[in-house]
């Protein structure tokens, strides 16, 4: 059966309702403790690009899984009030991720604009293991 809807098309209508920050704004947000990066990338990105220091790794398979608090899985960081921006490579798995977040019902959820190639090409500090 063909695909009849294209996950440009489902970023785009993710991007379109979500709150994106630019990586200067959730540095800043991060740095006041406003917000904390939760970081959706494979374990294997992480090694091969680096990461940002302090964000939370939440694999992008276990995102709904760690953020209900009825799941077995649930994890409390996704319990704050603190403003949770979500981090990819390019912004397209967070915009995804975000989407679904707000429908579970969280207002807190925001999106990296450019994800974490547009993090590191702004200047933002980026760590390696």
């Amino acid at each position: 059966m063909p695909v009849t809807k294209h996950v440009a098309d489902m970023v785009a209508e993710a991007q379109a309702m979500i709150p994106r920050v630019s990586p200067e704004e959730a540095a800043a947000m991060q740095a006041s403790g406003e917000a904390v990066l939760v970081d959706i990338r494979d374990v294997r990105e992480l090694g091969k690009t680096g990461k940002i220091a302090d964000a939370v790794h939440a694999p992008r398979g276990m995102i709904e899984f760690w953020a209900d608090p009825q799941s077995p899985y649930h994890k409390e960081i996704f319990a704050t009030d603190q403003k949770l921006i979500l981090v990819c490579a390019s912004g397209w798995r967070s915009a995804l991720a975000a989407k679904t977040l707000i429908e579970m019902g969280m207002d807190n959820v925001h999106d990296l604009e450019g994800g974490f190639g547009a993090w590191a090409k702004s200047g933002q500090q980026v760590v390696t293991e």
